[in-house]
Order: structure tokens, then C-alpha cells, then sequence
């Protein structure tokens, strides 16, 4: 099986269009880790992203009569920037059926390209039904964006370069994954020339539908997906993908939204560049790699996949990436309520900088700050929170609640003694017009919302923080309507977090 997908690699027309990438060497990183650490920058392909790759090889090996039919696909982003920049290289009609919530970004780019684009449903699979039905109607080709022998072997590239262009022994080779075209392409040629390199799988951990098919021993359709890293937020890997790798990968590894954004910082510290969140994968894979296996003077190559972000979403990396580094504790200390207190804490804070301080007196004898502290290494942390508990201050660690980062750290203070039973939720809405209105239209005149918080991070969805008064015989009522408005959600009402600053 492996023989045959390194035919397909060497005799793959990726070249006629995309470029051969550098391997760089991550000189900051690589002093900080003890190794030699290498990223090859798929973001220098002419989309940004090595999707062309995979597009080109599958467009280039149709017959007279399909090119003049036309190539369709459904993508959100940047498949579907190859697909277009492939067709129109080769000079064949291209059409993209898009998400009605793609970002206005990646739709002009498409356009730029010379792609038509049908904008149609709120998620890839509506994208993805409603092409294959246009191709069946105009008789066009579906390039597919992972799930295909072609499309595989034009990812099967970037390893046929890596290996060339660093000859010396690699320890490992860390892949981005979510359709799994990528890792089966690099699997399948690494494994048959260079068996002894490993290679390392990475995922977020709210979408994670490799580890989740390797656990199961077959394939696995998730519920949903987080959308934070939106280039490899797919429910399920794809067949053709799932079959070679399951096989000729040593390891699954799962990264946390902060880790990415940490390992998004890297790479701009060392490249000057900005990849995006799917494209940070390669890199935070390694970092958690090294932690979990130290080692030194070793060789391990991260593969940056794209830098398609959305300018907007650099607010939401900044703000995460000290916490992924763990240069950055979320505290919630109680302190006496009265003047000088906040002064004693910060002693015993001592050197360490303080990077946020929310607080608003609700109580004649007690505050709840909610406070941010630089620290100087990974201990800091355990070395802060025992003094502070022998001292007895009262401290919850917030660091790691999602709900805090996300949006208490911007409510602090916001209680209601009037309020009663009060349930909190977090929402995922699409961005697009009438998402709220659908919402609160649902929600009728039956329940009182009692609390709203949202900020845009320049994603497909907003994650918005609802408090509604729900009384204890609504309830099956209630869980009735979560379950009719459709949007994905979480209940908060037991977080710590908001017991503390708002309940």
C-alpha cells in the first residue's frame, strides 16, 4: 500500500503551481527546548496553505472532457482558496459552494481567484450536500478536500521535501489533522523510506476525530466541534485517510486553545509570521511532546500547515497565549474589604507583575478579586498558590475555566440580589444576521434573561454567555426549548466562577 502512494507522491504535478517550501530552523524555540526544532512553512504557498497542493495533483490528472465541465468543492476556507487558484492556473470553470458563515475574508479570496461561489447553509456539511447534488446537476468534478488517493498524494509532497531538505536523523515529524489528507500523504511516504522517524498526529481537544477513530478502532462522526481552530474542525476523519494512517502513525496528541495560541506566538517570535490556529498545531504538538518525553539534542519538525487567520481573531491569541505559555495565572483571591488590603496582597504577590484586577464591592467585610499575575516558570504557579494558602488567603485557581477566560474576567461585579433562579449558560452562535432574533423569537415571553454577555473574536461563532430565570417547574419546559433552538451549548450555573462574581 505504501509503495504505491510514493509512485503517486514522486509523479504528483504539484510543481506547476505550488512552490517547494523552506524547513526552517526555530532558533528561539530550539534553545528554549533543548532541541533542534524545524518548521516547514506551508504558509509561503501561494493560498497560504498547502491545500493547493492536494487540489492541483487531483485537477491535473482529469480527462479533456471533465476539465471542460468544471471542478466544484465545498470548503469554508482554504481548500477551497487551492481549488480556484488550480482551476484558474489550468483554465477550467471552478465553483465553491461556501457556508453562508464563512468570513467575508476567505469569500473575497476565493473570488480574487476567479472561483464562482454559492453561499448556502450555516455548516460545512450543508456546503458539502449541496455540492454534490450541483455536480450531479452540471456534471463537474468534486475535488474533495482529504478524502481522495490524489488529493493524499499532492499532500504527500511536503514529506518528500522534508526529507530531502534534511537528511540528517529526524526524530519526529508533528502533523496538523483534521480530514486527514496531510497525515495520510506524510505517513505514507515517511514511514516507507524513513520507518524509524515517528510521526506524531496533533489535534485540538474539541475536535478531535483522529484520536477519537484510533480509540475506537474505526471511524467516529463526533457530535460537534470546537471552531477555534477552524482549518481542522471536521466531525469525522475521512476513510481513504483513516486507512493508511491508523497504521503508520505512532502517536495521537490533543492541544488546548490556550497551547495553541502559545505556539501561534512561537512562530512569530522565530518567523516573524502569523499562522493560523490549524497551522500552530505542529508546533504545540512538539512542546507538549517534550513535556511529556524530555529529551535533548534531538530533531523534530513541526509542519506549519496556513496563516489564513482573520486579523480580528489576534485580540483572542494574544489574550490566551501567556496562559498556553504558562507565563500567566487567573486568580480569584478573597481579601479583607478594607483600606490597604489590596496593597498586602499585592506584597505578597511580591515581584511578580500584575496583568488584570477586576473587583467591585458587593460585601461590608469581604471582596472577590479576580486577578492576573505574571509568573517567571512553570512552578511559579504551585510556588504562588502555597504561599498564598499558608498566608490563608481563600484562592481559587481560574487559569484553566474556559467560562472565566472567556467572559467573567469582563463581568466582574455584575450581581443581582433581585435575581432568581437565575441558570447560566454558554452559547455558540453563527455569525450571521437574525442569530439572536432566532434565539430570543424561540425563547418567547416564557423565561426572563437575566444576563448576556458577548464579545466577537472574528470567528464563524460567537460564544455568548446567557443567564436566564428559569423556575424549578419549568425546567423540562426549559431543557425542551435547548434542545429546539439547536445551538450548541454548555450550563454554567455550578461553575465557581460565576457562584463568586455574578450569582
Amino acid at each position: 500500500m505504501l509503495d504505491q502512494y510514493v509512485k503517486k507522491i514522486l509523479n504528483s504535478h504539484v510543481y506547476d503551481v505550488a512552490i517547494e517550501t523552506p524547513l526552517e530552523q526555530a532558533a528561539s524555540l530550539s534553545r528554549r527546548l533543548g532541541n533542534r526544532i524545524l518548521i516547514k512553512r506551508e504558509d509561503l504557498q501561494p493560498v497560504f496553505s498547502f491545500k493547493l497542493r492536494g487540489a492541483y495533483n487531483k485537477m491535473a490528472g482529469l480527462a479533456p472532457e471533465q476539465k471542460n465541465c468544471g471542478v466544484i468543492t465545498a470548503s469554508a476556507g482554504n481548500h477551497a482558496q487551492g481549488v480556484a487558484m488550480a482551476a484558474q492556473r489550468m483554465g477550467i470553470p471552478s465553483l465553491i459552494v461556501m457556508p453562508k458563515t464563512t468570513p467575508r475574508i476567505k469569500v473575497e479570496a476565493v473570488r480574487s481567484l476567479g472561483g464562482e461561489i454559492e453561499l448556502h447553509g450555516n455548516t460545512y456539511d450543508d456546503a458539502y450536500d449541496r455540492a454534490k447534488v450541483l455536480a450531479n446537476e452540471r456534471g463537474m468534478t468534486f475535488v474533495h478536500p482529504y478524502d481522495d488517493p490524489d488529493v493524499i498524494a499532492g499532500q504527500g509532497t511536503v514529506a518528500f521535501e522534508i526529507l530531502k531538505q534534511y537528511s540528517k536523523p529526524i526524530h519526529a515529524i508533528f502533523v496538523p489533522v483534521g480530514g486527514g489528507g496531510l497525515l495520510a500523504g506524510v505517513a505514507s511516504y515517511v514511514k516507507y523510506l524513513r520507518p524509524e522517524i515517528k510521526i506524531i498526529a496533533v489535534e485540538p481537544e474539541d475536535a478531535p476525530c483522529f484520536h477519537a477513530a484510533m480509540q475506537a478502532g474505526k471511524r467516529v462522526l463526533l457530535d460537534q466541534v470546537g471552531i477555534f481552530a477552524d482549518g481542522v474542525a471536521v466531525r469525522q476523519i475521512g476513510k481513504e485517510p483513516f486507512r493508511v494512517a491508523q497504521h503508520n502513525v505512532d502517536e495521537v496528541l490533543l492541544v488546548s486553545t490556550d497551547e495553541i495560541c502559545a505556539a501561534i506566538k512561537d512562530i512569530f517570535d522565530d518567523t516573524r509570521s502569523i499562522a493560523e490556529p490549524a497551522g500552530a498545531l505542529g508546533v504545540a504538538g512538539i512542546k507538549k511532546y517534550l513535556s511529556q518525553n524530555p529529551m535533548q539534542d534531538q530533531t523534530l519538525v513541526a509542519i506549519d500547515s496556513g496563516a489564513n487567520i482573520n486579523f480580528d481573531r489576534l485580540r483572542h491569541v494574544a489574550e490566551r497565549a501567556e496562559i498556553g505559555e504558562q507565563r500567566e495565572a487567573l486568580l480569584c483571591a478573597t481579601i479583607d474589604e478594607k483600606p490597604g488590603s489590596f496593597r498586602t496582597f499585592c506584597d505578597v504577590i511580591g515581584t511578580r507583575g500584575i496583568t488584570e484586577f477586576n473587583y467591585r464591592y458587593a460585601d461590608p467585610k469581604q471582596a472577590h478579586i479576580f486577578v492576573g499575575v505574571q509568573l517567571q516558570k512553570g512552578s511559579d504557579k504551585t510556588e504562588l498558590l502555597k504561599k498564598l494558602d499558608t498566608l490563608r488567603y481563600p484562592v481559587v485557581d481560574l487559569t484553566e475555566n474556559e467560562m472565566a477566560k472567556l467572559h467573567i474576567r469582563y463581568m466582574v461585579g455584575g450581581r443581582s440580589e433581585q435575581v432568581t433562579d437565575e441558570r447560566l449558560f454558554r452559547f455558540e452562535f453563527p455569525e450571521r444576521p437574525g442569530a439572536l432574533l432566532r434565539f430570543l423569537n424561540r425563547l418567547g415571553g416564557r423565561w426572563n434573561i437575566s444576563l448576556f454577555h458577548y464579545r466577537n473574536h472574528g470567528a464563524a461563532y460567537g460564544r455568548i454567555l446567557v443567564g436566564i430565570q428559569v423556575p424549578a417547574q419549568d425546567n423540562t419546559a426549559f431543557d425542551s426549548f435547548l434542545e429546539e433552538v439547536g445551538y450548541p451549548y454548555c450550563e454554567e450555573s455550578d461553575n465557581p466562577a460565576y457562584r463568586l462574581f455574578l450569582k
